[in-house]
């Protein structure tokens, strides 16, 4: 299935998805899509060989705009990965759960808006939790609130600093996300 991933950060994610995927039969990353121009991920799918487009904030939330460029490369599914825009309306119309998003804790915990990145591991902190790990969630209207597909977890120590528990909910996303994004895209293709 012909998928996009949407980028705002420095890719990691990006490129272990990207890397998970090549010469499978099941997904095809076709394109990677950032809202920043100086998105590491942008490079990291440029040394892989896979297209990459930069849309600011207004181009993205432009149907006339986003619409034909996902057309173009004929995107079936979206992974979300580290993108910090909120998708507009008239993208999950025109993608119907076929949006899927990672979460850096697990929801409905620390989710919702200025929830991303760092914010998410300090407050994972700040309220005392003893574990903390990622969602993967479809995308709805409401951020961090689409149904949840998985979660892994790992424990969050007394003496963990957000740094600790960032690193130790990151080999989370490297060894689950591509899986997770497999089996959903997998079930979508069987089902058809």
């Amino acid at each position: 299935m012909k998928t996009a991933i949407f980028v705002s950060g420095s890719g990691t994610n990006c490129e272990n998805l990207i890397r998970h995927f090549q010469g499978s039969d099941v997904v095809e990353v076709v394109l990677v899509l950032s809202n920043r121009g100086d998105a590491g991920a942008l490079a990291r799918a440029e040394r892989l060989g896979v297209p990459t487009a930069v849309l600011g904030k207004s181009s993205f939330n432009d149907p006339a705009t986003l619409l034909p460029l996902l057309r173009q490369y004929e995107v079936e599914f979206i992974v979300l990965a580290g993108f910090l825009l909120m998708v507009p309306p008239f993208l999950l119309e025109a993608y119907p759960r076929s949006i899927i998003n990672l979460h850096p804790a697990l929801l409905p915990r620390h989710g919702g808006k200025g929830m991303w990145g760092m914010h998410v591991h300090r407050a994972v902190k700040a309220a005392g939790d003893t574990e903390s790990g990622m969602t993967v969630h479809w995308v709805s209207e409401v951020c961090d609130g689409g149904e949840i597909i998985a979660q892994f977890s790992c424990p969050v120590y007394a003496d963990d600093t957000p740094e600790d528990i960032a690193a130790r909910e990151h080999v989370l996303e490297m060894e689950h996300f591509p899986a997770v994004v497999e089996s959903v895209i997998s079930e979508r293709m069987s089902a058809r």
